[in-house]
């Protein structure tokens, strides 16, 4: 595997609202070597693609507060997943790789990693015909799913002219620790890794925020 010579991780301490992660994945696309977050949410919080209709969001999660990602794919339910970004800058191979290329790399070494974890997961060959908004019950080519051919994990991307933003979510149960999963899938990524502290400030940062706090946004068509 090893797409990457240089990975920075960053396990966030700070659990934040949705409009706040969705800035700090955006604001990352700034950094000149790729990075690995793995966060939390403060509050319970679904998250649904670029694309996604919002009314139908609230209905399907009608509890949980809502935050529309820059990135595609369906409806997230966070209260209980792994959540986790990559930002790969423009400058890598990774980066310039089409959609679904990229999207089978960086799930091809999450497959490994959660082996090495444990957990017995496998490639989606193609999309699955289940019609739904919801991520973890429509698996599409390249997606993760179980023994039982339940979908484990699944991913939006968007590129820029900045770079690759990979948005992801696993889903394995209470046992599972993110923090190991996430470790294992840096170094099957990259031949070289060091840890990352790092906090979003500026006013670059405070635009994001509000960009993706704005009723504007979640609603958008």
């Amino acid at each position: 595997m090893l797409e990457l010579e240089n990975l920075e991780l960053w396990c966030d301490p700070v659990a934040r609202s949705g409009p706040e992660n969705m800035a700090v994945d955006s604001w990352l696309l700034g950094r000149e070597i790729p990075v690995l977050r793995t966060y939390h949410w403060k509050g319970n919080w679904g998250s649904l693609g670029y694309f996604g209709e919002v009314e139908e969001a609230r209905q399907v999660l009608p509890d949980v507060s809502l935050v529309r990602r820059a990135t595609g794919g369906g409806l997230v339910d966070h209260q209980n997943d792994i959540t986790y970004t990559l930002v790969v800058p423009r400058s890598y191979n990774l980066a310039k790789a089409k959609g679904a290329e990229s999207y089978r790399v960086i799930h091809s070494a999450l497959v490994i990693a959660l082996k090495k974890s444990g957990h017995e997961v496998e490639l989606v060959g193609q999309d699955s015909d289940v019609d739904s908004s919801s991520c973890f019950e429509k698996p599409v080519e390249w997606d993760l799913v179980d023994e039982s051919g339940e979908k484990v994990a699944g991913a939006g991307q968007r590129r820029t002219r900045k770079g690759l933003l990979h948005q992801g979510s696993i889903l394995l149960g209470d046992s599972a620790d993110g923090a190991e999963i996430l470790s294992r899938l840096s170094g099957e990524l990259a031949r070289s890794v060091r840890p990352l502290e790092v906090e979003p400030a500026g006013e670059g940062f405070s635009a994001l925020v509000r960009q993706f706090s704005e009723a504007s946004w979640l609603e958008r068509r």
